[in-house]
């Protein structure tokens, strides 16, 4: 069944004033880059976004990914005025409302998805989720964002099959984890190897029932829309139309961009843009809305065009029209195919294809 598909609707930005609260004086993860962002959306009337105020989650709702000693020490931490956790990791005494936004942000992401409210959406919010892990805050992020709002669409809404595409630069260590042995949800993430936090080798395929439901792209430093759009189109898109789930989510970094400084990749406003379109064509073939969760990012510029570019393309009425040449094959995208074979046999068919 699909949800809040066919259905008339504005699309939707989560967005929440707590996430100015959480600033840890120095850090790259700071809050002009919502500042920036809502300055960069405003300027263009917002795409046609209906803005909402995120709500704070419910305890119940972290629960589904954090037990409650990991969100009662990010409560206590904050409440005592913050502390670092690790290298790079602090809390102030605003981190953990701002959290709770964050994470209540993208559960509201996907209750307006798939109750039929919002054809397409983005959580615009900070602290970021993806390295959060069950029981321990990591890599700038407390609670894992877009594993809660993954478990929200199969707890309330009833949802079987949730595919979950990363493309933040860091490998999202957090939600591979916690969805590591099981099967309703596919998790897919495109990011640069080696680098933080060293995760993500393209062995990595899952475990017990969820053995070929993680599925890892490492991609070179200096890699490209080329590279990018290839395994878009060549290895996440098919799963997409393969496995048909009735949501898809995105943790949108924007760190692989070419002028982030803290990675090398060197992805464009174009290819963001592009990378959209194809979901947007992948989503529609199969009615799975689509929504976007804020995840890296840390040029301002690159954040700010990035999401300007892909943003009308999101909040479009209708997916755009394919265009005349589709992206070529890249080698890492080949040999994906042929690694996921064994799990997903159209999916290798498909490599077979056009082999010959």
């Amino acid at each position: 069944m699909a949800y809040g598909t066919g259905v008339a609707g504005t699309p939707i930005w989560l967005r929440h004033d707590a996430s100015l609260r959480h600033d840890v004086p120095g850090h790259p993860e700071r809050p002009e880059r919502i500042v920036a962002l809502e300055g960069e959306l405003d300027r263009h009337d917002w795409f046609g976004f209906a803005r909402v105020d995120a709500p704070a989650a419910e305890r119940a709702q972290l629960h589904a990914v954090h037990p409650e000693k990991h969100v009662a020490f990010i409560e206590e931490l904050s409440a005592g005025g913050g502390g670092m956790i690790d290298f790079d990791t602090a809390a102030v005494a605003a981190t953990f409302e701002a959290a709770l936004h964050a994470a209540g942000g993208a559960v509201a992401l996907v209750d307006s998805l798939l109750g039929g409210d919002a054809p397409t959406g983005f959580a615009a919010l900070r602290p970021p989720g993806h390295h959060a892990e069950p029981a321990r805050a990591m890599g700038f992020c407390f609670f894992n964002n877009v594993a809660i709002a993954a478990r929200r669409a199969t707890a309330a809404h009833g949802v079987e099959r949730v595919l979950i595409l990363d493309w933040d630069v860091h490998h999202g260590n957090g939600t591979n984890d916690i969805f590591h042995a099981d099967d309703d949800v596919l998790f897919v993430s495109i990011h640069e190897w080696p680098l933080y936090p060293g995760t993500g080798p393209a062995g990595d395929l899952g475990s017990g029932a969820g053995e070929g439901y993680t599925v890892n792209l490492p991609v070179p430093a200096t890699s490209g829309d080329e590279t990018y759009g290839s395994l878009i189109d060549h290895v996440v898109c098919p799963l997409v139309e393969i496995w048909e789930p009735q949501l898809v989510l995105v943790s949108a970094g924007f760190d692989a961009h070419r002028l982030d400084p803290l990675a090398d990749c060197r992805v464009t406003e174009a290819g963001y843009a592009a990378m959209t379109a194809s979901l947007r064509r992948a989503c529609a073939a199969v009615e799975a809305p689509l929504g976007m969760v804020l995840e890296g990012g840390y040029s301002l510029q690159a954040l700010c065009g990035s999401v300007a570019a892909l943003a009308p393309v999101l909040a479009a009425e209708s997916a755009p029209a394919a265009g005349e040449h589709e992206s070529a094959v890249h080698p890492l995208a080949a040999r994906a195919l042929d690694r996921l074979g064994r799990w997903w046999p159209a999916l290798a068919q498909r490599g077979t294809t056009w082999r010959t």
